[in-house]
């Protein structure tokens, strides 16, 4: 099971900086070296005893026995090539103040050989106190982000800057960008209690309750689902499943489907998932290649909902998720794109993404095939660079490929 052995903390005094949460946690640079990375919700712990603050008998066995099993592995993970024994033997007797020890990090790793990457943040404070293990693999996977260099402010630029990437509506089928959000003084997926869950979809469903204008719509709880209503959600390809076997090691999907939930829009264009693998998963989307609209919906409603929900960042890192892949900006801008000339030489189609640094799928994302020459098509990049830069790239890239595939 791993730690979070102090989800109640019944004892603990929590003091937070109230400085840090009024500016909602965006640049917060105030709380001294980049190097450090302080959470920007500041928690301090006053009454710690020493039973807290130690990793029990049991995690330590678990530790010491996965980390043999994984070196003796033949796995590719960066969680294997980042894990050597001295980072190891530093970590293993550290807790985080939400009770997570270094097992809660790495036991989707430990026990799925085949992750590409291995590592979950049980909690904001984990990338902080194991920033040894943290850092590397945020560097190796977000392409040079080193442990000296600080994400920048939050910067969504002129919204009105995009247009439609594809006006004909020859090649794009359609448009979807999202982010991800954590609220502030929570621990993440691994570390949440019941209660916690309810609570948070309890202030999740009555902030969403209060969108208006294009973003007006409804919150679905998972738990009591009426079959018809369920059944629209799949049709829409809406609806979320339980975590697959990564998340699942990772004990994200604990109190399954208490305390998770879907809104949507009356137009179907803006849904928010709520506390699936992230507590939120913000989305805007539309058929055809209107990025702009998609791209000033999103904008909109993040900004709307950071008024009412503080949001969890980090000084260096950005904004703060479960996985370290999706830190920083956390935006994925992509489109479902036909282009079957440029599929016959796809290692063209991959060398045009890859100068824009896109990320080239199947049509249903990761490890699937394109069906009927589609696919998805997002930007790779999204720490180092503002929200607005990381969309752009896939802007740019997109209109490129279009011109490519036009011109074969």
């Amino acid at each position: 099971m791993g730690g979070c052995a102090s989800k109640d903390k019944k004892d603990t005094k929590v003091v937070e900086n109230d400085a840090a949460a009024a500016a909602g946690g965006n640049e917060g640079d105030a709380a001294g070296n980049a190097g450090e990375g302080c959470v920007s919700n500041s928690m301090v712990f006053l009454s710690r005893n020493k039973s807290d603050t130690m990793v029990d008998a049991a995690v330590l066995e678990k530790l010491e026995a996965g980390f043999a099993k994984l070196a003796a592995s033949d796995s590719k993970s960066l969680l294997k090539k980042y894990l050597t024994k001295e980072v190891f033997d530093a970590l293993k007797n550290k807790k985080t103040s939400f009770g997570s020890t270094l097992l809660d990090c790495v036991q989707s790793g430990f026990e799925n050989h085949d992750s590409g990457v291995g590592i979950y943040a049980p909690d904001a404070e984990s990338y902080s106190l194991f920033a040894d293990l943290f850092d590397p693999i945020i560097e190796d996977y977000h392409k040079g982000f080193k442990k000296t260099d600080k994400h920048p402010p939050r910067d969504f630029g002129d919204v009105n800057a995009f247009g439609n990437v594809d006006p004909t509506g020859e090649y794009v089928v359609s448009t979807r960008v999202r982010c991800g959000r954590s609220m502030e003084g929570y621990p993440f997926n691994p570390c949440l209690t019941e209660a916690q869950y309810k609570e948070m979809e309890q202030k999740v469903s009555s902030t969403l309750s209060g969108l208006e204008g294009e973003l007006k719509g409804k919150f679905y709880p998972l738990t009591g689902m009426d079959k018809a209503v369920q059944q629209q959600l799949i049709d829409d390809h809406f609806l979320f499943k339980e975590g697959d076997r990564f998340l699942q090691a990772a004990n994200a999907c604990r109190y399954w489907p208490s305390g998770r939930g879907i809104y949507h829009n009356d137009n179907k264009t803006f849904l928010v998932w709520c506390n699936e693998e992230d507590h939120l998963r913000i989305i805007s989307m539309q058929m055809g290649g209107d990025l702009g609209q998609v791209y000033r919906r999103l904008v909109t409603a993040v900004n709307e909902i950071e008024k009412r929900v503080p949001f969890s960042h980090h000084d260096r890192l950005g904004f703060l998720t479960f996985c370290p892949t999706n830190l920083g900006t956390t935006i994925r801008a992509s489109v479902h794109i036909k282009v079957p000339k440029l599929a016959k030489d796809y290692a063209k189609l991959e060398a045009t993404a890859d100068k824009y640094n896109l990320q080239v799928r199947g049509t249903r994302g990761e490890h699937s095939e394109a069906e009927g020459g589609i696919y998805d098509i997002s930007n790779k990049r999204r720490m180092g660079l503002t929200e607005f830069q990381a969309v752009k790239e896939m802007y740019d890239g997109i209109s490129e490929i279009i011109k490519i595939e036009a011109s074969l």
